[in-house]
């Protein structure tokens, strides 16, 4: 009935769609008119965020330009470095067992045959057992208290590392390493979209992702730097010893800041005042997307399950950490077969950090900045492909241009972050949008585990196979990116038709009902 009467207090019955439904001509909104078709029985059944509008119903709240200036500042102040530099130690945990395999580790734990490519994807099984029900916590219980816990215990098993002496003790570290980092990358996503508009989120994401990059530089210089002092001076324990103790040390420690001082959303941020805190949810409404909802929607799910776009992050996700399972525990033995020593590789693997981070900030801010992040990111992949070209195509003795290849291919991580901003931004529903993550990494973790299998003993030290499996892999993922433009764009035209209909009307406070980016007819897809 197109005059029929909408709730809109937070404290009344709401009503919203739950169809989950494939086309926008089967939204939940009857005959165009705006009026739902099914009845929330809870009011709190909906996002946190009316809980900051409750006893303001009705009242206008209009954001100037200062004042929402002023508040990003305090968002960037209190959150972005911390979500730095613990991404940052993220990827440093992970690439310590490369330094560690030219320091020595490979001897005095009795490594043979393929067991260090074991060890390299033994960490993603621990990452792919956990993903999914670590999903679900970050959803259930309060996300930066929950993220803080694994930060420090992934701290403590790292350093657990340091006192393994065979090769069945390090594959117990590296499974529940894996397990401790898998709530990172999901639960940072959550945190962008929580604090930021669609229009600052690829910067943002593109700024803590390339912490990467920073810690490729940090860690392969202190690892210089310990290889070389125990060289000179000697050392009580082994050099690969220390440098797990150090980066484990160091990420529980900051575990612990992170706890102190990142809340778990707007509504309990002590950095802010209660007002602030209204202002802060009030100007993430134009997201669609809310900032958090801790009931399970069976639809949703399914919604997650049957779309399109889903499949299409995961697909990219595998395809794309298969060459980055194999460079990110090979590359410290991939330097030493274009002719450099050992400790040279340490240091001449953290130019490849500058390009990483040069690249990710560039293509977020630019995709930001013009409004089209899918194009601009792929850039990164035909700067990674040519990467890999060089030093397939070019012969053995030219060590520098072979070199400069590899540099080249630490460009190819923006796309991957591309698609991980679009989830943060794209999927709307918050059990819809920790499921697709949880996918999205399944597949970053399947990759991983496929990526070192591809360097065998046999292929080094040119590793050939290996590396046309990467250009291969690169050139299947823009065949993805360009599926995904295309969906993109066909959905925001049909909502586009859909909302030009006679007789359409908008819900009130339907920023808040915790529709799906399928069901909400006001979602319009970042490109």
């Amino acid at each position: 009935m197109a005059d029929e009467k909408i709730p809109s207090s937070p404290d009344m019955d709401m009503e919203a769609v739950r169809t989950g439904s494939d086309d926008i001509e089967k939204e939940a909104y009857r005959r165009g008119s705006g009026a739902p078709e099914k009845v929330l029985k809870h009011a709190n059944d909906a996002d946190e965020a009316m809980k900051a509008f409750e006893g303001h119903e009705g009242e206008a709240i209009v954001i100037d330009e200062a004042t929402n200036k002023r508040l990003l500042g305090k968002i960037d102040l209190n959150i972005m470095p911390l979500l730095c530099v613990v991404y940052g130690l993220n990827y440093l945990d992970k690439t310590t067992l490369s330094y560690a395999s030219v320091m020595g580790i490979k001897a005095d734990i009795k490594l043979r045959g393929d067991d260090y490519q074991w060890l390299g994807s033994m960490f993603y099984f621990g990452y792919l057992a956990w993903e999914y029900p670590t999903n679900r916590l970050l959803q259930r219980l309060p996300l930066a208290k929950y993220s803080s816990f694994c930060i420090i215990m992934w701290g403590l098993v790292l350093c657990c590392m340091a006192a393994v002496q065979n090769y069945s003790g390090a594959i117990a570290v590296r499974f529940f390493l894996g397990v401790f980092e898998a709530a990172v990358t999901p639960g940072f996503a959550l945190f962008t979209s929580q604090w930021y508009t669609k229009k600052e989120q690829g910067t943002r994401i593109g700024i803590w992702f390339s912490f990467n990059g920073f810690a490729q530089i940090f860690g392969g210089l202190v690892a210089y730097g310990i290889a070389k002092g125990a060289a000179k001076y000697g050392a009580a324990i082994a050099p690969w010893r220390i440098v797990f103790l150090v980066t484990g040390l160091l990420t529980s420690a900051v575990g612990c800041i992170f706890l102190a001082i990142v809340p778990d959303n707007q509504l309990n941020t002590r950095w802010l005042s209660k007002d602030d805190r209204r202002l802060a949810v009030e100007r993430v409404r134009v997201n669609q997307q809310g900032i958090g909802n801790k009931h399970f929607k069976s639809y949703q799910l399914k919604e997650a399950l049957t779309d399109p776009l889903t499949w299409a992050f995961v697909f990219y996700a595998l395809t794309a950490d298969i060459p980055n399972g194999g460079i990110s525990n090979f590359f410290s033995q991939l330097i030493v077969s274009f002719g450099y020593t050992a400790e040279q590789s340490l240091l001449y693997g953290t130019p490849g950090g500058v390009v990483e981070i040069v690249s990710l900030i560039a293509c977020g801010y630019l995709g930001d900045r013009f409004g089209n992040r899918l194009i601009i990111s792929s850039s990164g992949l035909f700067i990674a492909i040519l990467g890999m070209a060089l030093i397939v195509g070019l012969p053995i003795t030219n060590d520098g241009g072979r070199l400069a290849g590899y540099y080249l291919t630490q460009a190819s991580p923006t796309m991957f972050v591309c698609l991980l901003s679009l989830i943060a931004t794209n999927v709307a529903g918050y059990t819809k949008k920790t499921t697709v993550a949880a996918l999205y990494l399944i597949g970053y973790c399947a990759g991983n585990i496929i990526g070192p299998q591809t360097f065998r003993p046999k292929d080094a030290p040119r590793y050939v196979p290996a590396e046309i499996t990467i250009i291969c892999c690169n050139c299947a993922c823009l065949v993805d990116v360009a599926f995904i433009w295309w969906y993109c764009n066909r959905q925001n035209k049909k909502k586009a038709a859909f909302r030009a209909r006679p007789g359409y009307m908008k819900l009130e406070n339907q920023e808040w009902l915790d529709l799906t980016d399928r069901e909400n007819p006001e979602f319009v897809y970042t490109l």
